[in-house]
């Protein structure tokens, strides 16, 4: 690779391979595909191949996105187009190997799909663009397999047709770890080109044309925010990747870090360019391990070939990039948080301004983006603010990776273009709610979003619109909930997660939260006897109160967003607030305290399984006869309808 790059220089990229010399079997191995049993099918096709002598390669890419379908394998067979299977168990590995490495023969009750950007040879590329052939049809030799109108392609998937994926272009087709492939897939242009044609000052300008807004959370004009670092005083200066990702249910910057980690680097070190920055950090969190291990090796290798360090592809710009590992603290994806901890110092937010830009690390100024901010920088640069900029909606610029989770039918990893509709993405990129059970709420935004009904399933993702609605973007988690989920147990769930998160330094976000998480558990628990109905009404009032509060007079993001899921729960679910206050019942049948179990004797087997299973004693009764549960001892543990085999245990 290095001499393919000192002869390319200042070219850097180099040929696109058409095809591979021998068969190649690429293993899904991001978090969710090791989870889903990735290593022991490695370890099946490392048998299976050995068994036939066969020179063939095994290796692993990070996670495409398509969770429902891990473990993902693609097989890439010499004049072969690039075919996606899953989900590939061990047993199925065997058979993969068997039908369509031996016989030829495609398997398709595993085929995905051909994997885009593999199935035209570059031969063929002459005076079309990059996206032409990414999209381009497969054009089969003789002796290869059939047209494409009998051969699906994995952009056609119902899950894969409405993206439009600049993030995760990579992810799930590159190996990681390999800076050649990420050069053959146009790694590096962007630096390139930013380096030997363009100024500090044009690269901002690209950038702010682009329109790109932070993608963490805020959404703060990424251009206006370079140029600030650019012309604040001092030196030196710094850029941080915040990649300290903590919100339940996001794996966005985990899944880009895994299987893109490059694309990172690169653009860090334009950011570097463009601010006059000479070192950065990327803080990451310890619970990111295989991120951690990617990284640590994508840093080295960058400095082995010159790209980062001194004197960068000869240009003069030296910078480089250091690992800081996050200790799990949410409070520290605050930006001024985390300088705390880089420093040295406990993770605390403090008053701003003064801005990072202004004075960040070590008082000096200071840029930080997070992962999916600094990953869309490449493509800016090398196909212009312009570009970019048409993709979206008027404010809201470009695409977003969201990681859609929850009771959907399809989870995993997606990206889309800013003004996509929930409804859309719910239902036509997620296939719909699973069980075919009915849509009750999204949650946008994570602890600091809000959960959002039916009535806005057709709300434009983009910054204004979520606001409006009474969620924010955030850093891209998307929660999917259905008709069981108790919306007050829900907003309970995050408050409870902000409250153990505070840190504790200032009065509304310490004392607040816990005493709005009090309340809302004094509703979701059997009223005290000493408390009308009346009075627990009274409860929704001063939880509005205390939300609003904490929102307006806590000192960072962490205190003035936590209130957010109770404010928005409040807004489009006040009828399952009352309900739990005034009639101590959960519509839901998620609040146990607030639940009444008994015995349906018409189902009843009298098997005994329910009443060996309570701790308290609270159901009687003879085996082989109808048992009963007696409320007044009952705890409401719900131990017994766990254990029940046909459905005569009720909870209402």
């Amino acid at each position: 690779m290095l001499e393919t790059m000192q002869r390319a220089m200042p070219v850097l990229r180099p040929p696109r391979r058409a095809t591979v010399t021998r068969p190649e079997f690429l293993v899904g191995a991001g978090t969710c595909g090791l989870a889903a049993g990735a290593d022991k099918v490695i370890a099946v096709l490392e048998e299976e191949l050995a068994a036939r002598h066969a020179n063939a390669a095994i290796k692993r890419v990070g996670c495409m996105g398509l969770c429902k379908w891990e473990v993902m394998v693609d097989v890439w067979l010499p004049r072969r187009p690039r075919l996606s299977f899953g989900p590939i168990n061990e047993k199925n590995a065997k058979r993969l190997v068997h039908e369509y490495l031996d016989n030829g023969t495609v398997p398709g009750d595993l085929l995905l799909g051909v994997t885009p950007g593999f199935e035209t040879p570059p031969a063929e590329l002459s005076g079309i663009s990059e996206d032409e052939w990414l999209t381009a049809p497969v054009q089969p030799g003789p002796d290869e397999l059939p047209a494409p109108a009998r051969l699906p392609l994995l952009r056609d998937h119902p899950m894969m047709r409405r993206q439009l994926r600049i993030v995760l272009r990579n992810c799930g087709l590159i190996d990681p770890e390999s800076l050649d492939e990420y050069l053959e897939h146009g790694g590096y242009a962007g630096l390139e080109r930013a380096l030997n044609q363009l100024t500090p000052e044009q690269v901002i300008d690209e950038v702010t044309v682009s329109g790109l807004r932070g993608r963490g959370g805020a959404g703060f004009p990424t251009g206006k925010k370079w140029a600030l670092a650019r012309q604040a005083k001092g030196s030196p200066k710094y850029v941080i990747c915040n990649a300290d990702e903590g919100d339940p249910g996001a794996f966005m910057d985990r899944s880009v870090l895994e299987g893109d980690p490059f694309r990172v680097l690169e653009g860090m070190t334009i950011a570097a360019y463009a601010i006059g920055a000479s070192q950065g950090f990327i803080y990451v969190r310890a619970e990111y391990p295989l991120a951690v291990e990617r990284l640590r090796k994508a840093i080295e290798t960058a400095r082995e070939y010159g790209l980062l360090g001194e004197n960068i592809l000869g240009t003069g710009f030296s910078f480089d990039i250091d690992l800081k590992i996050g200790a799990g603290a949410f409070v520290c994806g605050e930006e001024t948080a985390l300088i705390a901890s880089v420093e040295g110092r406990r993770g605390m937010p403090r008053p701003r301004p003064p801005y990072p830009a202004e004075r960040g690390v070590f008082g000096c100024p200071t840029n930080i983006n997070n992962v999916e901010t600094y990953a869309n920088i490449p493509d800016i640069v090398v196909r212009g603010g312009r570009w970019f900029a048409s993709i979206g909606t008027e404010k809201s610029k470009g695409t977003k990776v969201f990681a859609l989770s929850g009771k959907v039918r399809w989870s995993g990893l997606i990206e889309v273009p800013m003004g996509t509709t929930i409804r859309d993405i719910v239902f036509e990129i997620g296939g719909g709610i699973e069980g075919d059970r009915q849509f009750k709420a999204v949650q946008m935004g994570g602890p600091s979003g809000g959960c959002l009904p039916a009535s806005q399933l057709d709300t434009p993702v983009d910054y204004d619109s979520l606001v409006a609605a009474g969620a924010i973007m955030g850093s891209g988690g998307m929660v999917v909930m259905d008709d069981t989920t108790c919306m007050v147990d829900v907003a309970r769930f995050f408050l409870n997660f902000t409250r153990e998160e505070s840190c504790g330094q200032c009065t509304p976000c310490r004392e607040g939260i816990a005493r709005l998480y009090n309340l809302l558990e004094e509703i979701t628990h059997r009223p005290n006897p000493q408390k009308s109905g009346g009075d627990r009404a009274a409860l929704l009032g001063e939880i509005e109160s205390l939300a609003r509060v904490i929102r307006d007079t806590s000192l960072c993001g962490l205190g003035q967003t936590a209130p957010s899921p109770v404010l928005s729960t409040l807004r489009y679910f006040r009828d399952e607030y009352l309900t739990h206050a005034v009639d101590a019942r959960c519509p839901a049948g998620r609040c146990s305290d607030l639940l009444t179990y008994s015995i349906d004797e018409a189902l009843c087997q009298g098997c005994a399984q329910c009443a060996r299973a309570c701790p308290s004693g609270a159901i009687t009764g003879e085996k082989g006869k109808k048992y009963q549960i007696n409320p007044e001892v009952c705890l409401r543990c719900a131990l017994c309808l766990r254990v029940c085999n046909f459905g005569a245990v009720k909870a209402v």
